[in-house]
């Protein structure tokens, strides 16, 4: 006996209704946590007995620190309110005008003048102050010139889930708290710091534009710091460059001339795959992300032009450089394989290279941490698989400098978040722009006021390679 169907059924339906059936969705499964736990228990274990050596360097007086203090405490409540005003008014990439003028606007309080819209960008600042002995910098005999940078761009959607915020009134509460020292004894700051405002690093190299508008010539040092979910001396960030391919076929009818066209789709597709089989033998730090922007508008018609956009990212400049050359092997490659044409098109915006850490002046920032109630822990307690870029990598190959992480936030925020980005405006926050501005200062007032420590930044920067020509190194 034949089953009966029921109304219900699919097959008593008609076939136009049959096909508006909807389907169970299949779920995601859900992404395992178990590495992140170990990498997390590795760190703990570390960082029970993991300390930084400091500084066998003797800095500045102790009574000149204390000083110094006293002035980032005097300008502690302009920094927070800047701080604040800056969250509560996120502006992206090359767009920081209300940021930058703000910045502005508080030097010209403190009396000193700044440049808005210099060294080939409408956002960046410079400002300089000296005291007495200040030379022409790169190892002049009248005293060092050191600058301090800030960040204040924020991210599209986000605000300030990177902190940038807090990395601006660092910069200018430490640059500030020198000026003071300068204004009240010149023979306290025996050199020339500069302040530049950098706009631009999120999604971009700002400081490379203006490195090639003469931003850092003329420094025999940088420095910097940005928030972070610890307080490390030193950490890993990877060298990075943009490419897009774009691959150019013929289309044609599907299904009934499909040989009389080349997918560009395909060609894209063994671009993606060749990638992925490559990760199998690059070094565990690089990294490299595609998508795929075009690839076709109907699957009746053969794809006569497809688009990818990725990143490529590696620890030194040399791998960075080796693995851009097999990058671009496989995009040809994939070219040949499907018989399209093929444009490869490297770096839209200058790429940034890994930052190249001084120890000599990361030591004098862990101990004017220390004096701060913090600890900087040493390079490779968290591990340099989690790592990102970060412009100032191009100054690092420039002159020596120092790019350390404070913290603001719990360890399991991350950056580019708009969790970090509530921390950014939090208590734990205002504390850090008070300790990195310090930090900063009293980096630079050391380096300053100790010959010793100056000539051994120098030589620290030259026996690891010296300068590089950073806009022709990838040529």
């Amino acid at each position: 006996m034949a089953s009966q169907q029921t109304p219900s059924s699919d097959a008593s339906r008609p076939a136009a209704q049959r096909s508006e059936v909807q389907r169970p969705e299949t779920q995601h499964t859900e992404v395992s946590t178990a590495y992140l736990r170990q990498l997390d228990d590795e760190r703990e274990s570390a960082m029970r007995t993991a300390s930084h050596p400091g500084s066998s360097f003797d800095g500045a007086s102790i009574a000149l620190h204390d000083r110094l203090e006293e002035r980032v405490a005097a300008d502690g409540p302009g920094m927070i309110d800047l701080m604040l005003d800056l969250a509560e008014h996120p502006e992206v990439a090359f767009q920081e005008h209300r940021s930058a003028r703000a910045i502005v606007d508080v030097l010209a309080e403190h009396g000193i003048e700044a440049q808005l819209g210099v060294h080939g960008l409408d956002t960046a600042i410079r400002a300089e102050i000296s005291g007495t002995g200040a030379g022409s910098g790169n190892g002049g005999a009248d005293g060092p010139t050191l600058a301090i940078l800030s960040e204040y761009d924020a991210l599209p959607g986000v605000g300030h889930g990177c902190g940038h915020n807090v990395i601006a009134v660092m910069g200018l509460g430490a640059f500030l708290a020198l000026s003071a020292l300068a204004k009240a004894d010149p023979s306290a700051v025996p050199g020339r710091v500069v302040f530049l405002g950098t706009p631009a690093e999120e999604g971009h190299t700002g400081k490379e534009y203006m490195a090639r508008e003469g931003a850092f010539e003329g420094l025999d040092a940088a420095v910097m710091a940005h928030p972070y979910g610890y307080d490390l001396a030193d950490q890993t960030w990877l060298g990075r460059r943009t490419l897009t391919v774009e691959y150019h076929g013929h289309t044609a009818h599907a299904s009934a001339q499909p040989f009389m066209g080349r997918n560009a789709l395909d060609a894209a597709n063994l671009m993606y795959q060749g990638i992925g089989l490559m990760r199998q033998q690059t070094p565990p730090s690089d990294r490299i992300h595609a998508v795929i922007r075009e690839g076709g508008e109907r699957a009746s018609v053969v794809p006569d032009y497809a688009k990818l956009d990725l990143y490529v990212r590696s620890q030194r400049p040399e791998t960075l450089k080796d693995l851009s050359t097999r990058v671009d092997d496989v995009a040809r490659g994939a070219a040949l394989m499907a018989g399209v044409g093929v444009t490869v098109r490297w770096d839209e915006h200058p790429p940034s290279l890994p930052v190249r850490t001084n120890e000599a002046l990361t030591g004098r920032w862990v101990q004017a941490q220390r004096r701060r109630g913090r600890d900087p822990l040493p390079f490779g307690v968290v591990s340099p698989i989690l790592a990102a870029s970060t412009d100032f990598g191009n100054v690092s190959y420039r002159v020596p400098g120092i790019h350390p992480v404070i913290r603001i936030a719990p360890p399991e925020v991350a950056l580019h978040t708009r969790e970090f980005a509530t921390w950014a405006v939090s208590e734990d926050a205002r504390s850090a722009a008070a300790d990195g501005a310090y930090g900063l200062a009293a980096t630079v007032l050391d380096a300053l006021h100790d010959p010793q420590l100056a000539t051994a930044m120098a030589a620290e920067f030259e026996e690891a390679g010296g300068a590089i020509d950073v806009r022709g190194f990838f040529d």
